[in-house]
């Protein structure tokens, strides 16, 4: 039997499992790892700057294709404590992630010894596991069932943290026998999808609603050709969105209190059933109104979770089945039933879903100095095609952008959904260029999100990861501006300050431009609006030849208020900017805007 050390071990198992990539920040009690993975080759490690910007730059890079596991790793104490943010964010939106950290030696672990912490109990509440493996040889099985965890069910991370003498402990371990344990996925049964596409064909007005389950599951396909064969509209969630395009007669727009469409609520308020197929029912969708949301609607739900199904409110029939696995059941089931001609015409419906995506939108095209944030994504959309890869994490300019921007493809809109903490955008949007190089891959952020870490611009120059970061700034907390109206103050979210070294911004405070210069990036500010669409395919030629990230920063007015409800009621959206009412006001609608 082979010898090694159990760092050595958990490296091999790493590249049995798949892994290429790892990203991440070297410290003592995690050197014996590094050793092992200089060693044995195979994973190509990108030195982050921050050990929280590591762990998002390992979701950012599960997020971009079916099958990848970001991997993360840190030294002890401080290391792990800054790596929970990225472990929540990857909980609470399924995406598996693996953070492995040092940690002082077995003996002294109890002993308040340097950056000796409790990391497996700070992280148990927002990992599927976390383990400190106190014996040398249970280093493979830990590994070995690390995958396995991340994989089954609800996709999610696990942290697994190595004592510095175990990782330097010689163990008896084969790699070249080791074999993945197989992965548990629950799976729908005929009987349950029958049942559930009787629900559907009793309906006159159905939906579904597809959540980013069916993404996870790498079921888009399927979601398609069984919205097809029915003639069902779909309303992908904001983590589902990219499932059907949004240019397809089918997808009937994004339902909710932020990021949502006109058209969609609309729809959705005339629906009489709803199957949602991988989704979470999260708040930014449903709203707190949940009398509105429900209605006199039915609802049919299929979760990968068990205990997801009901957890926001009670389904009429629930089922426990990956996407996957539900989806080819429905499409099986639809087939036989079109075959049979059981299957009703919906076209009228179709129509006047599509006729309110074509009626109600939003306005986009403002010629105002300072820039209105809605004519920003207007030339988004002229500037970047279908196949760019969008990541964005909260804030304003993530609402308005999914609001307005278009999607075509799944794991074409990377966002942090349920966490959505500041900082994120940056090191996501290095993942996702790490796991796709040849992709377009574009970056949106307000100022605030941006300047969180900002630093890790500088992984991006040293390890030649090009991308483009589209950053709105106005010098203020918008979201939380904006929040604030209800509450009759403007407290503590402006950001504006006369900087002392760059009076040509004015008020607009930090000198993005010079800081990202200074990281070793190329930047461009906009004032003017038809310097945008300039400015991006500029942005574009520079990432291109400098292999760097380039950031475009538009300069808007310090308040906009961007469309959404005060009152978290999906029938009860405000709308603060005027609405488009000829065609020249929305030019890049996914639709032509019908007066």
């Amino acid at each position: 039997m082979p010898r090694m050390t159990a760092a050595r071990a958990a490296v091999e198992i790493l590249k049995r499992e798949g892994v290429t990539h790892a990203f991440g920040v070297p410290g003592a009690a995690i050197n014996p790892f590094y050793k092992a993975l200089k060693e044995g080759g195979g994973v190509h490690h990108t030195l982050a700057r921050h050990v929280e910007g590591a762990s998002h730059m390992a979701e950012g890079y599960t997020r971009t294709h079916p099958g990848n596991i970001g991997v993360c790793i840190g030294t002890s104490g401080p290391a792990g404590t800054d790596m929970i943010t990225g472990l929540y964010s990857a909980t609470g939106d399924s995406v598996p992630i693996l953070c492995i950290t040092g940690q002082a030696p077995t003996a002294v672990i109890h002993k308040e010894d340097f950056q000796a912490v409790d990391i497996a109990s700070i992280a148990g509440p927002v990992t599927k596991a976390a383990t400190t493996v106190l014996e040398a040889a249970q280093v493979p099985g830990v590994f070995q069932q690390a995958f396995h965890l991340m994989r089954s069910g609800r996709p999610g991370p696990v942290l697994i943290d190595l004592p510095i003498d175990v990782q330097l402990t010689e163990i008896d371990f084969d790699p070249e026998t080791y074999e993945p344990l197989p992965v548990y996925k629950p799976a729908a049964t005929r009987a349950q999808i029958e049942k559930a596409v009787s629900y559907l064909l009793d309906s006159e007005r159905p939906l579904i609603v597809a959540g980013g389950g069916v993404i996870s599951a790498d079921a888009c396909e399927l979601l398609v050709e069984f919205a097809e064969l029915t003639g069902t509209p779909v309303i992908p969630t904001l983590m589902g969105w990219g499932a059907l395009p949004d240019d397809h007669e089918l997808n009937a727009g994004m339902v909710g209190v932020q990021t949502s469409h006109r058209y969609g609520n609309a729809t959705f308020l005339e629906s009489d059933f709803v199957l949602g197929i991988g989704n979470r029912w999260a708040n930014r969708h449903t709203g707190y109104k949940l009398d509105v949301y429900r209605g006199e609607r039915t609802f049919v739900h299929v979760d990968i979770e068990p205990t997801q199904i009901g957890r926001i409110f009670a389904p009429d029939y629930g089922i426990a089945s990956d996407a996957r696995a539900a989806l080819e059941l429905f499409v099986e089931v639809a087939r036989e039933l079109k075959a049979a001609g059981r299957l009703p015409d919906r076209s009228g419906w179709i129509a006047s879903a599509q006729e309110r995506k074509a009626t109600l939108q939003r306005r986009t095209h403002f010629d105002d100095v300072p820039l209105k944030p809605q004519r920003v994504y207007e030339e988004m959309n002229r500037a970047f095609g279908p196949d760019t890869r969008y990541v964005t994490t909260i804030g304003l300019s993530q609402i308005a952008g999914a609001q307005l921007l278009h999607v075509y493809k799944p794991r074409h809109w990377i966002n942090c959904g349920q966490a959505g903490p500041l900082g994120w955008t940056v090191p996501a949007a290095l993942g996702v260029a790490t796991a796709d190089p040849e992709a377009q891959v574009v970056a949106l952020s307000g100022d605030y999100d941006f300047q969180f870490m900002i630093e890790e611009l500088a992984v991006g120059a040293q390890h030649r990861i090009p991308y483009v970061h589209v950053l709105v700034n106005n010098s203020y907390l918008g979201l939380i501006r904006q929040a604030q109206l209800g509450l009759d103050i403007d407290f503590q979210v402006n950001l504006e300050f006369e900087n002392i070294n760059s009076p040509e911004i004015g008020v607009y405070g930090v000198d993005h431009v010079k800081v990202v210069e200074g990281l070793g990036c190329k930047a461009i500010r906009v004032t003017e609006p038809d310097g945008l669409l300039p400015a991006l395919e500029q942005a574009k030629k520079l990432a291109a030849e400098f292999r760097v990230p380039v950031v475009v920063e538009a300069i808007l007015e310090r308040v906009t208020n961007i469309s959404m409800s005060r009152t978290m009621d999906i029938s009860d959206i405000s709308e603060f900017e005027e609405l488009a009412t000829e065609p020249g006001h929305a030019p890049t609608a996914v639709r032509p805007l019908q007066v």
